[in-house]
């Protein structure tokens, strides 16, 4: 999530693909039609690049955007606290698409003609109001409205933006109807590699997969505003940054991901993806990252979830997950996790789940806590054939 984010293609973009559309049409010649192969599951078109095999990644050229892949997102999540102990978590994310691959694109004179069109959604999470809020916006690559540059990095829509100001160190901004965000964002372990060398296959079909790294501990400070307040506020923040031209596969409806930040240092990431049987899907995976950056990685049966409550949405009618562990017995871990809220629902273009979570456990026989995000889809309706 980051997604989310992690199983494939990009998160909830039927609105996002239709408004690319209405912003192509408006921008090229009359006599150029749009594909119908740019619609619902035909969207994993052909004549985009696909995530084939492992690729070295390069940084900070990777940081940025890869126009000739379909989609991509950079997704922000993070829990943080006052010194009296007030807590807030946040998402902040940017989702890009693709609307023709590159053999198909022509030079157009335009500032607002554009190929690529960006959906973004900011969420904040007030544990002691009890009040979770989230928002969406669209807007096209083009006029500066929205976009990426790799060095120094920059990712914006709109005045949502995150921005490197020196190495390693990133600024947060986003605020809407009386709630912002300004964070000051330091990276602490520097790219982690996702899957096999930052490819994270997702399904059998060739190029069903995605490039896929993290910033699993970025230390974070600075202020919330809420209803006219402002709270100073430090914790950790952890980005998501995915690449791909895939779908979902067949009998796969959604995926639930796990990111944690223990207090020994280290993190944990796992994906699982469900399918229609109620089975877990087989490329369903994970990292386990040492404090010391070393990267374990995890495959669908190295790790178990199991579910211990559930909350109905009174907006979707969805039946999400509520209480989980996680376990993993190879390295003597357990893990707990319980939401600081039970409605962290989204209710935008589609209706999924993400939000703050917090963690106690064990591993090796010492106690553990931390926090960590979470990403429910599906749960609301099959997200095959939505994008």
């Amino acid at each position: 999530m980051a997604i989310l984010v992690e199983l494939i293609s990009i998160r909830h973009l039927r609105y996002l693909l239709i408004l690319g559309l209405v912003f192509l049409s408006a921008c090229q010649p009359d006599n150029r039609t749009v594909r119908s192969s740019l619609v619902a599951d035909g969207a994993l078109a052909s004549g985009f690049q696909r995530a084939d095999g492992p690729t070295p990644l390069s940084f900070p050229e990777d940081h940025g955007a890869h126009p000739d892949y379909q989609t991509e997102w950079w997704y922000y999540t993070g829990n943080l606290e006052t010194a009296t102990g007030r807590h807030f978590g946040y998402q902040l994310t940017f989702f890009r698409r693709a609307l023709l691959p590159a053999a198909e694109r022509s030079p157009r004179e335009s500032d607002w003609a554009t190929d690529q069109v960006y959906m973004g959604h900011f969420a904040l999470t007030d544990v002691d109001g009890r009040e979770f809020k989230a928002f969406e916006r669209f807007a096209r690559g083009a006029a500066g409205l929205a976009g990426v540059k790799a060095a120094p990095f920059a990712v914006w829509l709109e005045d949502w933006q995150v921005a490197e100001t020196e190495p390693g160190v990133y600024t947060l901004v986003a605020s809407q109807d009386g709630l912002g965000l300004e964070l000051t964002l330091t990276d602490e372990k520097g790219p982690i590699l996702q899957g096999v060398q930052g490819y994270s296959q997702k399904g059998p079909e060739p190029g069903n997969a995605s490039y896929y790294y993290s910033l699993t501990r970025l230390l974070s400070s600075g202020m919330v505003q809420l209803n006219g307040k402002s709270f100073q506020v430090s914790g950790e923040s952890w980005m998501d940054h995915e690449y791909s031209t895939s779908a979902l596969s067949e009998g796969q409806i959604g995926w639930d991901w796990f990111s944690i930040q223990l207090d020994d240092g280290s993190e944990l990431m796992v994906f699982q993806g469900r399918r229609e049987d109620g089975s877990i899907d087989a490329f369903s995976s994970g990292s386990w990252i040492a404090a010391n950056g070393t990267v374990t990685r995890l495959r669908q049966e190295d790790f178990h979830i199991e579910v211990h409550d559930t909350w109905v949405s009174p907006r979707s009618g969805a039946t999400y997950p509520s209480r989980w562990t996680i376990s993993v017995p190879q390295l003597d871990l357990s893990l707990s996790l319980e939401p600081f809220l039970p409605d962290q629902e989204l209710s935008v273009s589609f209706a999924y789940w993400e939000g703050a979570v917090q963690v106690e456990g064990s591993r090796a026989g010492q106690q553990v806590a931390g926090h960590g995000y979470v990403e429910m889809t599906g749960y609301a309706g099959s997200m095959r054939g939505q994008f």
